[in-house]
């Protein structure tokens, strides 16, 4: 929430506005006073690593009647506000959109009881909406992701991790309890970013009879040596009678129908807590600019709008919409028509829910046709946080499609050495939250072993082929692509799923492994900016890694609250420089005595970390110090975040689907697949996930720099710009249309 106030605050200042805090919600809005005060630049300065919300928020019951929204109008007129930006969930939202529809009686009222004149009614005559919804269940209709809910997921994923290392040395089934009384959005994510064995969601309850299938289930997972079992609950879980399912029947479930030793564990109101995610931190503050934006283009016919994202995408929705499709699902929930509840939900929550349970139930054996396909898996280039996840999820989904999976040990070079092995479904167990990748990846490509390779495809009779990885990964499938002709053995489906901290990959916004490097990137500079905070007074230059690609820098920059980010996409001299040490030495004189710096590694040739450190040392001589620090390779390592885990499983398992699609076609008829259409990169671009093949995607990459012509994020480079301080001119052409919220048909 933090970082949209600061968003709020400094864009509305940049456009020449008069902003305001409301501080304790709607109750300071009705009581007044100095509960409303003007804000300016630096009274948003060291926010964004805080959680909660600086503003403070309260429930308030006053705002709910009449005489207490007229109490609000008054105040609001007092200091000549018209437009009104609320965060928070839909009861606020709700709450402000019927104190808009009622802003002209209660201007009318004020006048008829002498409190404003006349003129007031006519210059005040309109009152502005914009939400942004902040909420940790992601419980509103019509937005991806609400501000929050991915740091409560990371909340969720540190304690399951903690959990897993005790449970796997006792042998133990823990119920993990967490938030969402109405959506089950946070159980689902976390069950599948941590491979839990069963989950509970008020949205999608249980068939009858689960107490005997889960205990089944439970006990299955033991024989197959699996040392703990999860169960993760969320705490409106219901059954199909709209029944409470409690952590507490279930431990005595599992406890007097299996025996087992078995802990519950509440999480509570830890989940609201703690700093907020790098995810969050961009989010927000994307959405604090579009909603001064559209506060800015409303006019009186245009309805309350939320702003909000979908995929990569922000977008407005009238917010009455949306609020009715919220109420919906409850709705449909309490009238037990569940799958219509798991609809209006939107697009990723039934695309998480049916990703789970492909991947966490294994039909018998006997029971999965046979397809005869082997289909191998293989990481190659740098290790990235996530992979495992991927890798994971592709064979799972490769058994239960009936194929035979293949793993490659090594990247290309293992391949041509026959490092092949067959891997099963339990082989993945607990993959998920493991870093780096462990069927180990080079940054070694085919072009010098394309004859061993093809003996090796030969050999072990591969039909397809999924390489998971980075750009070293995107120029191996081009070399195969090209051996085609020679080899007919490569004239199989062959899929590249982008996993590369660098996020360079042509064909992808996002690739795996980016979003664990962000935050650690963040996390670093939350802790040098507390550092330097101390000292007063001192620049940090921080250099980051990335190859020529400068998302890392950028991104980090918008989430640490960077005063410059150096880039290779945006070319800089000695004048950009000096004015940045300009810019630093003005900051020196106000009450926020400390500057970050951020460099992608190879933005420049001759500009190198140490040489604008050095500018800035003999340049900040008497005003402020300097000191430098290379993050290094720190940014590819840990624990995945649940973004990269949750994205590492779920597009993973897009690209089996698409495999055995292809593997279907051919069946029978063996048929060589020699078009281009059968050697793709699979990524997400704005709002889809698309199939591209390589050969339309070399037309869109810069070869020598190792990235893609043509990056989204780079529209995000004046807000970094704008937020620290600096004249920049933001592009508006795609926002501003207003559209529908679609319920996603199943």
């Amino acid at each position: 929430m933090n970082a949209a106030v600061r968003a709020v605050v400094r864009m509305g200042i940049y456009v020449g506005a008069k902003v305001y805090f409301i501080y304790e919600g709607y109750q300071g809005m009705v009581d007044g006073g100095s509960n409303i005060a003007e804000a300016d630049w630096e009274s948003v300065s060291s926010i964004l690593q805080v959680g909660g919300t600086i503003i403070g928020s309260a429930r308030c019951q006053a705002f709910r009647t009449r005489e207490g929204r007229l109490k609000a109008a008054c105040n609001l007129l007092q200091r000549g506000i018209t437009n009104l930006c609320v965060i928070g969930g839909d009861g606020s939202l709700t709450g402000a959109n019927l104190f808009r529809k009622e802003w002209s009686g209660l201007l009318e009222e004020l006048a008829r009881n002498g409190q404003i004149d006349k003129e007031a009614v006519q210059k005040y005559a309109y009152l502005n909406v914009v939400g942004m919804v902040g909420s940790i269940d992601n419980d509103f209709c019509g937005t991806d992701m609400t501000i929050g809910t991915d740091s409560a997921l990371h909340r969720i994923i540190e304690v399951v991790d903690a959990i897993m290392t005790t449970a796997q040395s006792h042998q133990r089934t823990f119920v993990l309890e967490v938030m969402g009384r109405h959506c089950g959005y946070l159980a689902l994510v976390s069950a599948l970013a941590c491979g839990a064995d069963w989950v509970f969601l008020p949205e999608s309850p249980p068939e009858e009879g689960w107490e005997e299938q889960m205990c089944v289930k439970l006990s299955e997972n033991r024989a197959r040596k699996k040392r703990l079992n999860i169960i993760i609950v969320a705490e409106g879980a219901i059954d199909t009678q709209n029944k409470p399912i409690t952590s507490e029947k279930i431990k005595e479930l599992v406890v007097t129908q299996l025996g087992y030793d078995t802990r519950v564990t509440i999480l509570g109101h830890v989940q609201r807590g703690g700093t907020p995610s790098a995810f969050d931190r961009i989010l927000a503050s994307r959405m604090g600019v579009e909603a001064v934006i559209a506060l800015l283009e409303a006019t009186p016919d245009t309805p309350a709008c939320v702003v909000s994202l979908n995929g990569n995408h922000a977008v407005r929705l009238p917010l009455m919409e949306c609020v009715q499709m919220t109420q919906d699902v409850q709705k449909a929930m309490d009238e037990r028509r569940f799958q219509d509840a798991v609809r209006l939900r939107g697009r990723s929550f039934a695309g998480n829910l049916n990703t789970y349970k492909r991947l966490a139930i294994k039909l018998p054996d006997d029971q999965i046709p046979k397809t005869n396909c082997n289909v191998a898996v293989i990481n190659v280039g740098a290790p990235a946080a996530g992979m495992n996840a991927a890798v994971r999820s592709a064979v799972r989904v490769g058994i239960a499609d009936g194929h035979r999976m293949l793993a490659i040990y090594d990247g290309f070079d293992g391949f041509a050495k026959g490092q092949i092995k067959e891997i099963g479904w339990t082989d993945v167990g607990g993959w998920t939250g493991q870093g780096g990748s462990i069927l180990g990846t080079k940054r070694v490509l085919p072009g010098k072993y394309l004859e061993e390779i093809a003996t090796q495809m030969r050999t072990h009779s591969i039909n397809a082929l999924l390489i998971i990885g980075g750009f070293e990964a995107y120029l191996g499938l081009l070399e195969l692509s090209a051996a085609r002709e020679k080899h007919e053995e490569f004239c199989v489906p062959m899929v590249m799923v982008p996993a590369t901290v660098s996020n360079n990959v042509p064909g992808s916004d996002f690739s795996i492994g980016a979003d664990t490097a962000l935050n650690t990137i963040t996390d670093t500079c939350d802790r040098i900016k507390q550092s330097a905070s101390g000292t007063k007074r001192r620049v940090f230059i921080i250099e980051t890694m990335g190859g020529y690609c400068g998302y890392l820098a950028n991104m980090g920059g918008l989430a640490a609250g960077a005063d410059a980010a150096y880039i290779f996409e945006e070319p800089f001299d000695i004048r950009d420089l000096q004015s940045n040490v300009e810019h630093l030495t003005e900051k020196m004189k106000t009450t926020i005595q400390r500057g970050l710096v951020l460099r992608n590694e190879s933005c420049s040739e001759n500009y190198t970390t140490d040489f604008i450190y050095q500018l800035y040392s003999e340049e900040g001589k008497g005003v402020f110090d300097c000191r430098k620090n290379v993050l290094g390779h720190m940014q590819q390592g840990g624990a995945p975040s649940p973004f990269d885990r949750n994205f590492g499983t779920k597009i993973s398992a897009r690209a089996m689907e698409w495999i055995t699609v292809k593997l279907k076609e051919a069946r029978g008829r063996g048929k060589k697949f020699t078009t281009d259409d059968s050697v793709c990169v699979l990524g997400i671009s704005k709002r889809n996930v698309i199939f591209q093949p390589v050969a339309e995607l070399k037309k869109q990459t810069d070869f020598e720099h190792r990235i893609p012509k043509e990056q989204w994020w780079l529209k995000l480079r004046p807000l970094m710009k704008i937020l620290a301080k600096y004249k920049a001119s933001y592009d508006v052409s795609d926002s501003g249309q207003l559209e529908h919220v679609q319920p996603w048909s199943v």
